[in-house]
């Protein structure tokens, strides 16, 4: 084993001997040398610009390097997807962070590990097909509006941006659509009036002109008008007993998709259209790259959790569904940072190494 593997694994010990101290977990026993088994990640909206750093990490070459294989478990909607892992067919799911909140309130003690983006990234917009006007988010009051699922990112922040608006979720019809055919499907047969999803749809359909776009969290700027701040998005969570169990397997994604978030700040569109597989962007590439410049900020940069951004989350989510017992949620239970800790000193090793 090299000098920087032996430091890095000393790293990963430390980190996850902090972890034990703060959530029950125990520090990792010493190295046994086998390869890490395979990962099930349950997504949704698999091939949207959303997951664009497991893409990454895929297709880079990084889930190998890092010693994890993973099995891909898609599904049309968060909310299916966190069904896998809660009834175990899944590991790991990769969703929106509000997901955790849920969990909690139930008494179930998910925490995520890593941070893929620092907003919702998704767009609200109305039919043009419909024949309104479209002139601003009031317009919205007694639609139709397309979401991939209920209990899903799409729903909670079409239900932000009406009550930033005045109105109650109640002034609008929630129609289930998921994240990919069903999606035009349902747009073009006037099925919906509007529609919230995640990109690169919203951006296509924008710039057909199919879509009226009022409202957007894919940029920082548009994610303060709407939930104040900058707030947790995608995110890898898994129950803490997994964590307990599997510390390398967590360990080894969180390592890949770190280094996926430290390469696409720097990517070139000549560089994401020889990552990311022609099957998810050859209706259109174009717009694929036209949403990734719009969505690059959006991505988180160090895979960190941020406490504050956690807590204006939760404050936005517990009054979109208040419950009888709020004090039951801790927000600074639902992540840790050990992980992505060390995979920072891992990369800040591996560049003194190769420097």
């Amino acid at each position: 084993m090299s000098s920087v593997h032996r430091s890095r694994r000393s790293m990963l010990v430390a980190a996850l001997g902090a972890l034990a101290t703060t959530s029950g977990l125990p520090a990792l026993a010493s190295d046994t040398g086998r390869q890490m088994p395979r990962v099930k990640l349950a997504l949704a909206a698999s091939q949207s610009l959303y997951h664009l750093p497991l893409t990454v990490a895929e297709h880079m070459g990084f889930f190998r390097q890092t010693g994890v294989q993973v099995e891909w478990l898609p599904h049309e909607s968060g909310a299916q997807a966190l069904n896998s892992v809660l009834n175990g067919q899944a590991d790991v799911m990769a969703g929106a962070y509000e997901h955790l909140f849920g969990l909690h309130q139930k008494g179930l003690p998910y925490q995520s590990f890593v941070q893929m983006s620092r907003t919702p990234q998704v767009s609200l917009g109305g039919s043009t097909r419909s024949g309104k006007a479209w002139r601003s988010m009031a317009d919205i009051r007694g639609t139709r509006l397309g979401v991939s699922a209920l209990d899903s990112t799409t729903h909670w922040m079409a239900c932000q941006w009406l009550r930033r608006h005045g109105m109650s979720q109640d002034e609008v019809m929630f129609v289930e659509v998921g994240s990919s055919t069903g999606v035009l499907d349902a747009l073009r047969s006037g099925s919906i009036d509007a529609l919230c999803n995640p990109d690169p749809i919203m951006h296509w359909l924008e710039q057909k002109n199919e879509i009226r776009l009022l409202g957007e969290t894919r940029t920082l700027t548009g994610t303060r008008k709407v939930m104040g701040g900058a707030v947790p998005g995608a995110s890898l969570m898994t129950h803490t007993d997994y964590l307990q169990r599997h510390p390398e397997r967590v360990q080894a994604l969180t390592d890949a998709v770190v280094m996926a978030l430290k390469w696409l700040p720097t990517a070139g569109l000549t560089d994401i259209l020889k990552t990311v597989p022609p099957s998810h962007w050859s209706w259109d590439r174009a717009a694929y790259l036209g949403a990734f410049e719009k969505l690059r900020e959006s991505y988180a940069v160090d895979g960190l959790v941020r406490g504050e951004e956690v807590s204006r989350a939760w404050q936005v989510h517990a009054h979109l569904k208040p419950t009888p017992s709020p004090s039951r949620i801790f927000p600074e239970r639902t992540f840790t940072n050990a992980f992505a800790q060390a995979a920072q000193s891992a990369q800040r090793l591996r560049s003194r190494a190769t420097g």
